[in-house]
């Protein structure tokens, strides 16, 4: 059965699509690589078809170009091992050099060091023949604390915390937040909302309850949004305090602050639907607003990136989450 990509692996991949020069700044900057003089870097076609009956799609091609393309960058968002991935990484650099006609390498980028000592390995083609591909795990991306940094590079704030946002809660929780503020520099709201989400989605969980407790945790949620969410809140809290009993107060806020919560999720799904231009009928965003399951939306956003119709969507409702 073939699996959803996750929101985490096609987070990386949308910051690449993003930022296409980012490609180059890996290279240079974190793998000591050295890269051409270009003037322009551009995505390209993610398709390689070759002579033989099998096409072979890559997660994101990154031409460096001045009046022709110069070097390719093929970036691979890897969450655990797939032994049938060094196959088809070769493939991916010789077919893309032949279509091209420029030097190309494979990067491949993971937050888990297992995979990435996994995937170090030279891959051996045939007697004398090897191919390397550049590996960019948790220990070779940044820490980035730094707010102004953060603000200067916010593509590479994100990697940042999508590569250590699951180590040391204290660390995570500083990177998080020189992360938030480089998100509110984006020049676009759905952009902003998007990497919001990733953002949160990146960090362990004693991380992200920690950073849900800073002040002003939904900045990008309109002022309806920010209304409801509040109002829910208030309900919950008074509710309790009617209760008169600890154990009835401490039930009342629980339940209005899951509702707030399940309502700016509700919300925040709906614009990332929008921005990938996914039709909706105005049952199915109803029916997304309405739903007051924090578990279900869980699994909706995992797969918000990856799905060619709303209507996915619903198929999920009846599958239990892994363990």
């Amino acid at each position: 059965m073939t699996t959803m990509p996750s929101l985490l692996h096609e987070g990386l991949l949308e910051i690449v699509r993003d930022q296409p020069a980012l490609a180059a700044t890996l290279l240079k900057d974190l793998l000591d690589i050295h890269v051409p003089a270009f003037t322009q870097a551009r995505m390209a076609e993610a398709e390689l078809p070759e002579l033989v009956p099998v096409e072979y799609r890559a997660d994101a091609v990154v031409l460096l170009v001045t009046s022709k393309p110069v070097f390719g960058v093929i970036v691979e968002a890897q969450l655990q091992p797939d032994p049938r991935k060094r196959f088809t990484w070769p493939v991916y650099a010789t077919a893309a050099r032949a279509r091209h006609e420029c030097p190309f390498v494979v990067i491949v980028a993971t937050p888990d060091p297992d995979t990435a000592r996994w995937a170090a390995p030279p891959i051996e083609l045939g007697p004398g023949s090897s191919y390397r591909v550049y590996v960019l795990g948790p220990e070779g991306a940044p820490i980035i604390t730094d707010v102004e940094r953060a603000c200067r590079e916010p593509y590479l704030a994100m990697l940042s915390v999508m590569a250590h946002g699951q180590g040391d809660p204290e660390t995570a929780l500083a990177i998080a937040g020189a992360a938030a503020e480089a998100i509110r520099t984006l020049p676009r709201s759905d952009q902003r909302l998007l990497y919001w989400y990733i953002l949160r989605r990146s960090l362990g969980e004693a991380a992200r309850k920690a950073f849900e407790m800073l002040p002003n945790i939904h900045p990008f949620l309109n002022e309806s949004e920010r209304k409801a969410f509040a109002e829910a809140k208030a309900e919950g809290k008074a509710e309790g305090k009617a209760e008169g009993k600890a154990e009835g107060k401490a039930e009342g806020k629980a339940e209005g602050k899951a509702e707030g919560k399940a309502e700016g999720e509700a919300a925040g799904l709906l614009k990332i639907l929008a921005r990938r231009g996914l039709e909706m009928t105005d049952g199915e965003r109803a029916r997304i607003l309405s739903t007051r399951d924090l578990s279900l939306l869980d699994r909706w956003y995992e797969v918000a990136l990856s799905i060619a119709s709303v209507r996915e969507l619903f198929g999920l409702e009846a599958v239990q989450p892994p363990h």
